[in-house]
């Protein structure tokens, strides 16, 4: 198997599963400050140019959430088997998916990567991903794991976003969300969670914000793509 992987909340969430399958895999570094996901070889794989993806023979899989549904339902693993507990993790799985991921990314976007300062931006997302945080905290009040007794893939899409928690909320962290932060210290206890950031620091990505990765990273915004 082939995981495309960028040190990104999205493809950690895969390298969990990965790690927590001990499934044998290559890894293929898409350093997308440098653009190499706009490359028509990785476009091939996934049209919409982004990481994480996987190919796994001749199966290819692109999206976070797809590939952790993809994984975990061809290994029987991480996934209830009792039907209104599968009903409720894709509830909690679709909530991460379309909810905490999008509105951390436009949070963490306006806040560290726009050009320019827009409070409007920094505040519409910012409480979006507080509100979400305070959902998730009051479900983890009430059972370990957010489908309930039993850890999934719901939990490793969770951990993806809530480990970067501090490029929005500052020093202070999870600490308005107790329950999160209780399951966030639990899963930092996981040998699969240890082996994927180990993964993650063996592999050294270009950092620097400039020129060239605003143009990889925001080519919409380049004036001369107009």
């Amino acid at each position: 198997m082939e995981f495309y992987f960028h040190a990104t909340p999205n493809s950690m969430k895969v390298a969990v599963l990965l790690q927590e399958l001990e499934l044998p895999f290559t890894v293929k570094p898409i350093d997308i400050f440098k653009g190499e996901q706009h490359s028509s070889a990785f476009k091939a794989i996934n049209p919409n140019a982004k990481v994480p993806a996987i190919v796994d023979g001749k199966t290819v899989v692109f999206d976070s959430h797809a590939i952790l549904l993809y994984l975990a339902d061809r290994h029987g693993a991480f996934l209830p088997e009792d039907r209104t507990e599968y009903a409720t993790m894709l509830s909690w799985l679709m909530l991460v998916a379309t909810g905490l991921s999008p509105f951390s990314g436009q949070a963490i976007h306006f806040m560290h990567y726009a050009p320019e300062q827009i409070p409007y931006a920094i505040n519409r997302y910012t409480k979006e991903v507080a509100r979400h945080y305070a959902v998730l905290d009051q479900r983890l009040a009430q059972t370990r794991y957010l489908a309930g007794d039993n850890y999934t893939i719901a939990d490793m899409a969770l951990w993806g976003w809530a480990a970067s928690a501090g490029y929005i909320f500052g020093a202070d962290g999870l600490t308005a969300y107790p329950n999160v932060e209780r399951f966030m210290a639990e899963m930092a206890a996981r040998p699969a969670v240890q082996r994927a950031l180990e993964m993650k620091l063996a592999h050294v990505f270009k950092g620097e914000l400039d020129d060239q990765a605003r143009k990889a990273m925001f080519p919409q915004n380049d004036k001369r793509a107009a």
